[in-house]
């Protein structure tokens, strides 16, 4: 069972109240010779550290597949503090659905208030919804939203946009008449600016950037920022809401909308999925936003209360007056965010980004110094980075895969350039042991 252990402020206030100096002295009802001095138990760990060693011991019962993942692009093996599954699983929010009547729907409404709020303090906007479907969904509809913005027909991408997204915003902005242009990458694995100055005109609606991108490399948001800034198009960025608690987010650089996948945030695999998007976006912006906002009040007593606001119930099947035909939102998931959130913290947010970004750079540097092995691009990265080999990528894979290592992702999947390159993603659960596991079984596949 968990526990939420006092502070010394917390143990300090109680022991003022029960009148003593000490916590010892609460046990001077026991007899001395009745009291133990200690117990034989092995150090303390973590829960993540605990959770990690009982799946070790189920692994050892395990007949076949990999049992440990290199995999991300969009899908992380993050840990999830078990009080999220505690917490979603009450009947309260489990069952809950959208919330027409305030009056019986305090409780989900104000959790959704809440996942608004940290939503807005993570981006560094004004505003947020009550969640999208996913990331790639919620990124359509900022495009979307940016063609309502401005009545023009060029939408910027980066071509280190994730594959599986830009499918998704080209889907939605077909029926609009959209037209979608590339933005290539640098040696560093960067959008280039000198190109994305070139392409933008009076006729671009937005400006997309993902951060990290595709390819694991942070984008220079500022410089970006500053050219997209002195256009009348809109900024909008695309970001994994972890590497928040480590880097400045994109409100701070001038992004009009800022949208995401919420799974790094206490969701597990799953199997891929369900996650949750989450949208955010400036004031001025409020009217045209896609989804659902939760709004705090006050009721005829005078008590603060929580409401689903600016939208009428219907909206979102008014036709081509509808701002959206996003119908209802991932409460559970982003409820689920929530908790994690509330249980992390700004620091424990921090530290968890801290670690993704050590462990991620441990393996990089370890895996750079093995011969017939590379890593091509040389800009910043976050959690998960393009590895290049002398050997076929899917050769490469599968010789780990034998080893019960899912060691990444072939990126000639996705890009013909790219056929002898990796995407390898290591997260705050991969531990020192399994970073040298990972190392062992490149040098033996290369």
């Amino acid at each position: 069972m968990n526990y939420t252990p006092h502070t010394e402020a917390d143990i300090g206030q109680m022991l003022e109240a029960v009148g003593a100096d000490h916590v010892d002295r609460l046990f001077d009802p026991i007899p001395e010779e009745l009291r133990l001095e200690g117990l034989d138990l092995p150090k303390g760990v973590s829960e993540m550290e605990a959770i990690a060693r009982l799946d070790g011991l189920a692994r050892e019962i395990q007949t076949s597949g990999p049992d440990l993942c290199f995999i991300g692009a969009g899908a992380y093996d993050h840990f999830s503090p078990s009080v999220v599954d505690a917490v979603i699983s009450r009947g309260e929010f489990f069952t809950a659905y959208t919330p027409y009547q305030p009056e019986v729907s305090q409780g989900t409404l104000r959790a959704i208030y809440e996942f608004q709020t940290m939503i807005c303090e993570l981006t560094g906007m004004e505003i947020a919804n009550a969640s999208m479907y996913d990331g790639s969904s919620a990124l359509a509809e900022a495009v979307m939203m940016a063609a309502r913005i401005r009545d023009a027909q060029r939408v910027l991408l980066p071509r280190s946009l994730h594959p599986y997204y830009r499918k998704v915003v080209e889907a939605y902005a077909r029926g609009a008449g959209l037209k979608m242009v590339d933005v290539p990458w640098t040696r560093a694995g960067t959008m280039d600016l000198d190109a994305l100055k070139d392409e933008l005109d009076d006729d671009t609606t937005a400006v997309v950037v993902q951060n990290p991108n595709f390819l694991g490399v942070l984008e220079p948001l500022d410089a970006i920022g500053e050219i997209v800034t002195d256009s009348a198009a809109s900024y909008v960025a695309c970001v994994n809401p972890m590497s928040l608690g480590l880097i400045r987010p994109p409100g701070d650089f001038g992004a009009d909308i800022v949208v995401g996948d919420g799974q790094p945030l206490g969701l597990l695999l799953s199997f891929g999925g369900p996650y949750v998007g989450f949208f955010a976006t400036r004031e001025a912006h409020v009217r045209k936003m896609p989804g659902r906002i939760v709004g705090q009040t006050t009721d005829v007593d005078g008590k603060c209360g929580y409401v689903l606001t600016l939208k009428t119930r219907e909206q979102d099947i008014r036709r081509e007056r509808a701002t959206s035909n996003i119908c209802t939102n991932q409460t559970l998931c982003a409820t689920a965010v929530t908790v994690f959130l509330s249980s992390l913290g700004p620091q424990g947010l921090g530290e968890a980004a801290a670690l993704n970004w050590a462990h991620s750079h441990q393996a990089a540097d370890a895996l750079a110094t093995l011969d017939g092995v590379s890593l091509p691009f040389d800009g910043a990265f976050f959690n998960e980075f393009v590895v290049a080999c002398d050997r076929s990528a899917h050769e490469v894979l599968g010789a780990m895969s034998s080893r019960g290592i899912a060691g990444g992702i072939d990126l000639g999947r996705f890009y013909p350039e790219l056929d002898h390159h990796i995407l390898t993603c290591v997260t705050e659960k991969r531990t020192g042991e399994e970073i040298d596991r990972l190392l062992s079984a490149w040098k033996e596949a290369v």
